[in-house]
């Protein structure tokens, strides 16, 4: 009995220290990814991993997308995507590319101000690596802001149109000719509903008579 139990937690611990060996494996790949070794220091080519160091304006700087002009995107767009024929894109693969060649632009130019110490063939390495590494993640941060964006203009027209809405009624209640208008209709509605009731009462109070056969049966 013991030396199963003393195996079972041999196994479990094992089991334990696999499982955290594989994250930490996981851990260093995502790291190696995200970071380029240079003159023996770790430069970060993820742009959120220095969100510790934004301000406000720079965080909603980097994650909205249109926040650079066109030309500077349309200029760039070999320079991060040299196999793409982008005369063959429609429209809404244009702007998801264009929006990750914003991407690119940013997280260099904030790699940049952070690492002021770094030459410009140092962050031509950086370039490199990103171009690499981070193009399908920049895509997908994209996708999931334009989803973003779509669904609160969604909420946001929808809100205007409540709005409109009830500001139509309000304006078509207060005009003279609707007071002119509801007077009558509101008079009919309530001698409607009385008459209505007056009926019923009536029916209601008014005495059963006996048909001649009834009464012939009962005496």
């Amino acid at each position: 009995m013991l030396l199963t139990s003393a195996r079972y937690l041999g196994l479990l611990a094992k089991s334990l220290l696999i499982a955290a060996n594989q994250q930490d494996l996981q851990l260093h790949q995502r790291l190696q990814q995200d970071s380029i070794q240079i003159g023996g220091k770790t430069i970060y080519i993820n742009p959120f991993l220095y969100w510790r160091r934004f301000d406000t304006n720079t965080d909603r700087w980097l994650r909205e997308p249109g926040q650079l002009r066109e030309d500077q995107i349309t200029g760039n767009r070999t320079r991060f995507y040299p196999e793409l024929d982008w005369t063959f894109l429609d429209d809404q693969q244009r702007q998801l590319k264009d929006a990750s060649v914003e991407m690119f632009l940013k997280s260099l130019e904030l790699i940049g101000t952070f690492h002021p110490e770094l030459t410009s063939g140092q962050l031509l390495e950086v370039e490199r690596k990103m171009a690499v590494t981070k193009k399908r993640a920049f895509e997908r941060w994209v996708e999931k802001s334009f989803r973003k964006r779509f669904r609160e203009e969604e909420r946001e027209r929808r809100r205007f149109a409540r709005e409109r809405l009830v500001r139509s009624w309000k304006e078509w209640i207060n005009l003279e000719t609707t007071h002119q208008a509801l007077g009558p209709m509101v008079a009919l509605v309530v001698l409607s509903g009385f008459s209505g009731w007056s009926m019923g009462v009536a029916n209601v109070t008014c005495p059963t008579f006996l048909m001649p056969s009834e009464q012939t049966g009962m005496r």
